[in-house]
């Protein structure tokens, strides 16, 4: 289950954000649902049953080829991950272009995007230097810790 301290960050990142819902789901089964409403945020937890949890083996088969599938295309290059949970910018302001986009040439060090966390805006920069073979996430959309942001080649 998720500790009372996960979900108040995530309800931070969340409020944050302009986006107005959120589901999460554990290795677990369990789901946390977000969803904004007239400026507050709605916890949704679903109770969870033994049934629920019950038939991983029934589930993995038919999630197996979907996640290979989705995943096979971006698999070109090293990832870039979340450092922390909370709000993706690709670029510097609204106004402005992206920091990098499919197909620009990094070096290590230089900035990919930003993460809003608690009002406070954290730069992800290369761990490596080489070319950007994919942008995993949305401008605006709320990432969780080690999901994949870019990958580089």
């Amino acid at each position: 289950m998720y500790s009372v301290d996960e979900i108040k960050e995530l309800l931070k990142a969340f409020d944050a954000s302009k986006a107005t819902k959120l589901s999460l789901k554990n290795e677990k089964g369990e789901q946390l649902t977000l969803v904004q409403k007239n400026d507050t945020a709605i916890v949704s937890v679903p109770p969870v049953t033994v049934t629920a949890v019950t038939p991983p083996t029934e589930e993995k088969p038919s999630a197996a080829p979907f996640i290979h599938e989705a995943s096979a295309p971006e698999e070109e290059g090293k990832p870039v991950t979340a450092p922390m949970i909370g709000v993706f910018y690709a670029a510097p302001s609204p106004d402005k272009e992206p920091y990098v986009t499919v197909g620009s040439k990094v070096h290590k060090g230089d900035v990919l995007c930003l993460i809003e966390a608690m009002k406070l805006m954290n730069e992800v920069t290369a761990e490596q230097s080489g070319e950007i073979t994919a942008v995993c996430a949305e401008n605006g959309q709320i990432v969780e810790y080690g999901q994949t942001l870019f990958r580089i080649k």
